[in-house]
């Protein structure tokens, strides 16, 4: 029998960890700034700028490589996956025209994916031989 089977808590543990510490993450970066700028033409942007955004990526990179580097990595992928579609979705759940839901989607699909590619690449590089 496989050690996964003979303890439950111990793969559920990364999920629940790397949910909250995206969900932490998410509030810290991006959840305090909730206004649009709106430029001189008229145009909006926003809320969020670029380099909010960026500091979320690099501080989520840092558990999830860690996470997978010690055979977590589906774990990593969805927990970060979880927490942050869970974080976008109650922070744009309040938008009127329901188009929110494809940018949570987005939210998913883009996570999923770049947590899944940072897991692979930290799982070769991390493989003993």
């Amino acid at each position: 029998m496989s050690q996964g089977l003979r303890n439950p808590a111990s793969q559920l543990l990364p999920i629940v960890v790397l949910a909250g510490l995206s969900l932490a993450g998410w509030a810290a970066w991006l959840g305090w700034d909730q206004r649009r700028d709106v430029h001189p033409d008229g145009s909006t942007t926003g809320p969020y700028e670029a380099w909010q955004v960026i500091g979320l990526v690099l501080t989520l990179l840092i558990p999830v490589i860690w996470a997978a580097s010690r055979r977590h990595g589906a774990g990593a992928v969805l927990g970060t996956t979880i927490g942050l579609t869970v974080a976008a979705y109650y922070d744009w759940s309040d938008d009127a025209s329901g188009l929110f839901v494809v940018g949570v989607g987005m939210v998913m699909a883009g996570s999923l994916a770049a947590t899944a590619a940072v897991s692979a690449v930290t799982g070769l590089v991390k493989r003993p031989g």
